[in-house]
């Protein structure tokens, strides 16, 4: 098991610096430097003027350089102005010389800094990723135990009339878009109107102080979009794991329904919807997006956003990296828990 987890550690290295090179790669185009630019400066900057821009902050330099330097294996830019003072990427001009530092990338603990909050790029993404955690949270709360009890209701009476509905409350929960089941539970349990103004219509009191008033209207239309698909895969496994040979045995033994779903079927029929479970988790990382824009939940989804919109380089490299990380993460667990989950897999 130990040499399993160090492979896919490796692997997952190797995974994420492909996967960051492209996105760097992508987001450090001619083109969105170029908006980077005027947006920084002036939209009537001449060609020249935005070459300058670009080339004393070191955007000019070679791709394998820069992505170097933002990892922080690699000195940082230097830039010598025309009255003796330097610039750099890793200081100031204003800082002495002997406290000027070569080294500063992801490595180190510097992600940069965001053009459009004028932040530390580490205290946003660290700030908003809470946010999102604790909706996450809150959402596997509800989300996980509803669509295994009704997907292993559903599987323990294949063909009933119980599976039936449950298998159309599921297909109808995963059918309906978030902003379209968003935007009823926000025209009929905020409004007068109905006469059920239980909810608030917006969760941004909800980032400093959560309340079952101001959050649980985006936690229910994430679980209820989210419940259907995990309900319909326990409810397949259950249906196969019901009909398997030693669930026959154990029910000619006189074995009691009861004891064959809760000791014998319902612990292999959940090794299927585990590995499912577990890649929710990057789905509600960056797919909130419409929901936390619906609700003005200013969490990760909406940084997101907002750093793609307005070009904050550094911002959205720092979310990328972020992403790539969660969702390798989530697969390794995923991996060992399935090792857990299902015995007859041997590892060599």
């Amino acid at each position: 098991m130990g040499l399993f987890i160090l492979r896919r550690l490796g692997v997952m290295l190797v995974t994420a610096l492909c996967l960051t090179f492209i996105v760097f790669w992508l987001t450090n185009l001619y083109p969105n430097l170029e908006k980077l630019a005027k947006t920084q400066g002036n939209f009537r900057m001449s060609d020249e003027a935005v070459t300058s821009y670009l080339g004393n902050r070191g955007y000019l330099e070679p791709l394998p350089v820069k992505f170097a330097q933002w990892l922080g294996v690699a000195p940082g830019w230097v830039t010598q102005k025309e009255d003796g003072t330097a610039t750099g990427r890793c200081f100031s001009a204003d800082v002495p010389v002997e406290d000027r530092r070569n080294f500063c990338g992801v490595l180190q603990g510097d992600w940069g800094q965001s053009t459009v909050f004028k932040e530390d790029v580490s205290v946003i993404v660290a700030t908003r990723l809470a946010l999102t955690g604790k909706l996450m949270i809150w959402v596997l709360i509800l989300m996980v135990p509803m669509a295994l009890l009704i997907g292993v209701l559903a599987g323990m009476r294949e063909g009933t009339k119980l599976d039936r509905s449950l298998s159309t409350v599921s297909i109808m929960s995963t059918a309906t878009p978030e902003y379209v089941s968003g935007v009823i539970f926000i025209a009929v349990f905020t409004s007068s109107a109905f006469g059920l103004k239980w909810f608030k219509g917006s969760a941004t009191s909800a980032m400093e102080n959560a309340t079952f008033e101001n959050f649980f209207l985006p936690v229910l239309t994430i679980s209820l979009y989210g419940m259907g698909y995990i309900a319909r895969m326990t409810r397949a496994s259950m249906a196969e794991v019901m009909t398997a040979q030693y669930i026959r045995t154990a029910r000619l033994k006189g074995v009691s329904f009861g004891n064959i779903v809760m000791k014998h079927a319902l612990r292999n029929a959940l090794i299927a919807p585990f590995t499912v479970i577990m890649l929710q988790i990057p789905w509600l990382l960056n797919g909130v997006v419409i929901v936390e824009t619906l609700f003005n939940y200013k969490g990760f989804g909406w940084v997101l956003v907002q750093a793609a919109s307005n070009n904050d380089i550094e911002l959205l490299l720092a979310v990328s990296v972020v992403s790539v990380f969660v969702v390798l993460l989530t697969q390794l667990i995923s991996d060992v828990g399935y090792v857990f989950l299902n015995p007859r897999i041997r590892i060599s």
